[in-house]
């Protein structure tokens, strides 16, 4: 069964630097499109970053400049580079997996930025 794991996230205060992870496994992953989003409390789910299977990306305008998303198809891993912090990057950090037969998220790990 597809399984997607994050690890990564924590305290940091504003300015600072976090770097998120996703091992998938049960995927052909180099055939899937991944993505990181976000859920603050009160808030909906949002975008934050995607990458296709041939790595083209895109961004929220919100962190545009600050995060960088990665995939390594070797190691079935997408990462998340995230600079320049702020608090309203607050949030529950989920990643996902797309490909032809499914459609899964992570459980989700949890990035608090302080001011």
């Amino acid at each position: 069964q597809v399984q997607l794991v994050e690890s990564g996230g924590g305290l940091v205060q504003a300015g600072g630097s976090l770097t998120l992870s996703c091992a998938a496994s049960g995927i052909i992953f180099s055939f899937s499109a991944m993505g990181w989003y976000r859920q603050a409390p009160g808030k909906q789910r949002e975008l934050v970053a995607a990458i296709s299977s041939g790595s083209t990306t895109n961004y929220a305008d919100s962190v545009k400049g600050r995060f960088t998303i990665s995939r390594d198809n070797a190691k079935k891993m997408v990462y998340l580079q995230m600079n320049s912090l702020k608090p309203e990057d607050t949030a529950v950090y989920y990643c996902k997996a797309r490909g032809p037969l499914y459609n899964d998220w992570g459980q989700g790990t949890q990035v608090t930025v302080s001011s």
